[in-house]
């Protein structure tokens, strides 16, 4: 039998596109929402059986506050969090705001379903490995770890950053075009390019790594940047 769902992350290309994923399981998505901004109201007017909400930055003060406001108003929504490979503190704050379970961005849609079907039968949703990593940080922590965002961010130009976003946030090579003041031919090279750099095949993996390792927040929004004149690269 299929769940009632709701879907919620900032980046609208990875909501709709989990939001199709679950309904052609035979899931009932009732919104896929972007941005989280509001979303809480939405949750609590829905009332969904189960609520997945995205994060980039699952530590960052206050994150889950909208969580904490739907089990508040809304106690038997079981709510799952979307996010990067976490810290301990983000596992923490995600169960401590109420929280049923944390998937991983990158996991597989049967992973995801699985995660989606545990909370809604009131268990906690979470993969062994998660909590294993968890306790190996805290026992062992990282002097130094690894900033795989800045990393990735580094590889790219200015203008190829600016692409990354506007293809997280949906965009296609038109409205990329348009938005950035250059030719069409000129937007799909930055695009492929992108992928190349990234190691991605499709739009959709880009937009999923950016948003799993904290690289679209670290890039500013789209609105921030100006358009720059059309010409030759």
């Amino acid at each position: 039998m299929g769940v009632r769902l709701m879907v919620v992350d900032d980046h609208r290309l990875l909501a709709e596109a989990l939001a199709s994923a679950l309904k052609l399981r035979g899931h009932r998505v009732l919104a896929a929402a972007a941005p989280a901004a509001g979303a809480a109201e939405l949750v609590i007017t829905r009332a969904p059986e189960v609520c997945l909400i995205g994060t980039a930055t699952p530590a960052e003060p206050g994150i889950f506050d909208p969580v904490v406001k739907i089990k508040r108003e809304r106690p038997q929504v079981a709510v799952l969090v979307l996010g990067p490979v976490p810290n301990p503190r983000g596992i923490a704050a995600a169960f401590a705001a109420g929280a049923s379970g944390y998937v991983r961005h990158d996991e597989r849609i049967e992973g995801v379903e699985r995660a989606i079907i545990k909370a809604r039968a009131g268990e906690a949703a979470v993969a062994p490995q998660l909590l294993q990593g968890a306790f190996s940080e805290l026992l062992n922590p990282a002097a130094q770890p690894d900033d795989e965002g800045q990393r990735l961010l580094q590889m790219l130009t200015p203008r190829e950053v600016e692409v990354l976003v506007r293809v997280a946030d949906g965009e296609d090579t038109r409205l990329i075009a348009a938005g950035m003041g250059i030719a069409p031919s000129t937007a799909r090279t930055h695009v492929q390019r992108v992928l190349m750099k990234l190691g991605v095949g499709s739009r959709l993996e880009a937009a999923a790594l950016a948003a799993r390792t904290g690289l679209l927040d670290r890039a500013g929004p789209v609105s921030e940047r100006l358009p720059e004149p059309p010409g030759p690269e």
